[in-house]
């Protein structure tokens, strides 16, 4: 479906593009691609004064804060983490008046201050971008969706570990709770507001 309407307090969500990210395969879109369209997004927000967010996934050095639970594949990992994981991709412009949410878990919502930042500024709608597609946006769209906010997900700024799980969150999750389209008509559609 088309990007028919942006509400005129709108923000961008920019969800986990980190160092993390680099050595894990994405699929359909390459994360070069996700990266840039997130680039053009931004700054297309930033130059109509509205306002950037960005999630940072991170643990505290001890682990302690990791999301915890049994899974098929096992254990949470224990080992360590490389040094500088959740720094943000060094292809992804970053500015000192972005917003950054610290958050442990694949949603954005739970366990951060992001419902609370976005409220104060009277924020009603949403563009979501990032990785991966099936974890942290669609979860962060769920959530954002059951708070009562506008969502766009432009598919070409998300990717996924597997282009099946994209599809599937793209196909059958997304429509039913945000506008869909590309990153080319969400800038006509942000250029004509």
């Amino acid at each position: 479906m088309p990007i028919t309407v942006l509400d005129k307090k709108t923000a961008l969500l920019v969800i986990d593009l980190q160092k993390g990210a680099e050595s894990r395969p994405t699929a359909p879109n390459p994360l070069s691609e996700v990266v840039a369209n997130s680039n053009k997004l931004a700054e297309a927000f930033r130059s109509r004064d509205l306002p950037v967010f960005l999630t940072r996934f991170t643990v505290d050095p001890d682990g302690a804060s990791a999301t915890p639970g049994r899974t098929d594949l096992g254990p949470r990992a224990s080992q360590p983490l490389p040094q500088g994981w959740d720094d943000f991709l060094d292809d992804f412009v970053t500015y000192p008046t972005d917003i950054v949410i610290p958050k442990r878990n694949w949603g954005s919502f739970y366990g951060t201050a992001l419902d609370l930042h976005l409220r104060r500024r009277a924020v009603t709608h949403l563009v979501l971008t990032g990785i991966a597609t099936s974890l942290g946006v669609e979860s962060t769209a769920r959530s954002a969706h059951e708070h009562a906010y506008n969502l766009t997900i432009p598919t070409d700024a998300t990717t996924d570990l597997t282009p099946e799980s994209h599809t599937h969150a793209t196909t059958k999750i997304f429509p039913l709770i945000a506008e869909t389209g590309t990153t080319e008509e969400l800038l006509n559609t942000l250029s004509t507001r």
